[in-house]
């Protein structure tokens, strides 16, 4: 797949993905002969596992080490940390989520009893 059908599959500018692999997030992505682009199903694979984690919120300092040592295959103990800091991270955003829903859903709540009164 070329650059531009990867960002278009991802939903991810081709500016990004060249910064991806700039900095190690993306493995180095084959190339054709004439110097451009090839992604195969390896590299999509590993596009679709950044985007997954940075829409998560997960830092690229933490997925850059994290792929860093998955490629030099070491690192084993620290790898599962790092996934597993990272996934701690995430449960208490959701948490915070929750309670702000939960905080919206009853403002929401008082309206609709508010609109429901003047009826």
């Amino acid at each position: 797949m070329t650059i531009g059908e990867v960002s278009e599959k991802y939903e991810i500018t081709a500016d990004t993905l060249r910064y991806y692999e700039r900095i190690g997030l993306i493995p180095p992505v084959p190339r054709k002969n004439n110097g451009i682009r090839d992604y195969d199903e390896q590299a999509c694979r590993w596009v679709s596992f950044v985007k997954c984690m940075r829409n998560a919120g997960v830092q690229i300092e933490a997925l850059t080490e994290y792929v860093t040592l998955l490629q030099a295959g070491t690192g084993i103990e620290r790898r599962k940390n790092i996934l597993i800091e990272q996934r701690a991270r995430l449960m208490k955003q959701e948490e915070h989520l929750r309670k702000t829903i939960e905080r919206l859903d009853y403002k929401i709540a008082n309206y609709e009893k508010i609109f429901a009164n003047r009826k």
